[in-house]
């Protein structure tokens, strides 16, 4: 065999590798949610699919009530990505299109909030909640998320890049600001706007911590907390193949986005990777 030829089985061997590596932990957790509980705790562990996927994820289901739980995450994901993107939008058309006073300084300091750890922000963050009556609403859940330097800077350097012609023409044939954003960077901007959203849904879909302070309404937590739910019940072991099986019912909305919008998030990223 050419050297040529070796090199290219031994890429595409390491990489086949990495993606075994990387898909066993979801192959295994498939596999956990279609077992029983004898089957679940077997030595050596059964890697070959069972059959209880479906009364598993029933029992998932109704243990915590998930699908409660999942609108409550499917309402705060979608509202908080959305919001992102509306606001990261006009923040980055203002600051590239509109020369206001202190509009040098004021996008640094966007820029050092991102710096800004989650515990340092989330006693004050809670005590505004608090104090506007928001705990166990969406308000405590939405918005302080809907503020976004990431998109921001993402969009600004989008904008950045369009060229000043483009605005001129537009504004010569009447067009106003709003009318420009609305009919002409918006649509250029449909794979960095799919990017963020991907990003912004997953991120929300998975976060844990900060609802879990400003909710103590069963009705009002989400998905991520039912599943610790599961995990720490009175029994006196957990039911793994129970939680295995909420695993993959909580994975499924994430999923989906990716699947769909995969095209766009991968051109998005690689346009802001090229600039």
């Amino acid at each position: 065999m050419s050297k040529k030829t070796l090199y290219k089985i031994g890429v595409h061997g390491t990489l086949i590798l990495i993606l075994a590596a990387v898909a066993f932990p979801l192959y295994f957790t498939f596999v956990m949610g279609t077992l029983n509980h004898q089957e679940a705790y077997a030595f050596p562990p059964k890697l070959i699919p069972g059959n209880q996927l479906f009364a598993n994820v029933a029992e998932a289901w109704q243990r915590v009530n998930l699908g409660r739980l999942m609108v409550n995450s499917a309402v705060v994901a979608l509202a908080v990505t959305v919001g992102k993107i509306i606001l990261s939008i006009l923040a980055a058309f203002a600051f590239t299109h509109f020369h206001f006073r202190g509009r040098i300084l004021l996008f640094p300091l966007c820029m050092v909030t991102q710096m800004l750890p989650l515990p340092v922000r989330i006693i004050p963050a809670y005590s505004l909640m608090a104090s506007f009556g928001w705990l166990n609403t969406y308000y405590a859940l939405i918005i302080p998320y809907l503020a976004s330097t990431t998109g921001l800077l993402l969009f600004r350097q989008f904008f950045l890049t369009v060229p000043d012609e483009l605005p001129d023409a537009a504004r010569v044939d009447g067009a106003g600001p709003l009318r420009y954003l609305w009919h002409v960077l918006i649509p250029l901007s449909r794979t960095n706007i799919a990017a963020l959203f991907v990003i912004e849904f997953v991120y929300m879909w998975n976060e844990y911590l900060w609802p879990l302070i400003v909710t103590t309404d069963p009705k009002m937590r989400v998905a991520q907390i039912g599943l610790k739910m599961l995990i720490t019940t009175e029994r006196t072991t957990a039911e793994w193949n129970i939680i295995m099986a909420g695993t993959l019912v909580i994975m499924l909305p994430p999923l989906v986005i990716l699947i769909l919008l995969r095209r766009q998030f991968a051109q998005g990223i690689a346009m802001q990777s090229t600039k």
